[in-house]
């Protein structure tokens, strides 16, 4: 019987009696990839096209390090997928750049969903061998003087100087999704902060929000499909 391969890690599992001599190159072998898994770092760009990362048996892989960094400069929409059926974690930090756009990051399996990354952040995602999920994260800034939909835990700096801005929340929240607001000029109040709830309410309500004073910040959060997205720190 020939080897055969850990589902997860492609580890390669020799039966007894096979490749005498070469147990301990294919032990070597695996620690190397185990170590890929746990402490491996890998700086994948992603610009004209989206990125598919593998797993491959027995070998070195691009999908098997343990942090993955995204930089360019994306010049569409983008996703960065993942095998199906592997279970494992990933640290992904996204550095790209996107200062000039409103372009998405979506991190994702091949055919389950993904998580839509907020931009400049650190976050620790997983796949339960269909879908990618969100564990932990470190959040980054998005500075924006013209309209932008949010994605969960953006942090946005809003330069309202020149003309009110309208930021849309995001589409279809999970319970718990946050989004933060900064008014990065202190003009709300010449040029307000328009808020749309696509969709969703906010306190309830069915209305967008409109934010016209100097100098506020604050974070809504999404409670439930009655409440909506409410306030969780107060403005």
């Amino acid at each position: 019987m020939s080897s055969s391969y850990s589902t997860s890690l492609k580890l390669e599992k020799m039966t007894t009696g096979e490749k005498a001599g070469l147990w301990g190159t294919v032990t070597n072998t695996n620690l190397d990839l185990i170590q890929e898994a746990v402490g491996g770092y890998i700086s994948i760009a992603v610009t004209n096209a989206d990125i598919t990362t593998t797993i491959a048996d027995g070998a070195s892989s691009n999908g098997r390090n343990a942090i993955i960094k995204l930089t360019g400069t994306l010049a569409a929409n983008r996703n960065i997928t993942v095998p199906d059926s592997v279970e494992k974690a990933w640290l992904v930090v996204d550095a790209t750049d996107r200062s000039s756009s409103h372009y998405t990051l979506t991190f994702k399996t091949a055919s389950g969903t993904g998580v839509t990354l907020a931009r400049g952040s650190t976050t620790l995602l997983f796949s339960d061998g269909t879908n990618i999920v969100k564990g932990m994260i470190k959040k980054g800034y998005v500075t924006t003087t013209s309209a932008y939909t949010a994605v969960a835990d953006d942090q946005i700096i809003v330069d309202t100087s020149s003309a009110p801005v309208t930021i849309t929340l995001p589409a279809s929240p999970s319970v718990g999704d946050e989004v933060h607001f900064i008014d990065g000029k202190g003009t709300f109040g010449s040029n307000n902060l328009i808020i749309n709830r696509n969709s969703s309410k906010i306190n309830s309500g069915t209305s967008n929000l409109t934010v016209s004073t100097n100098g506020q910040s604050f974070t809504l959060v999404f409670a439930n499909a009655t409440r909506g997205w409410t306030y969780k720190t107060f403005i």
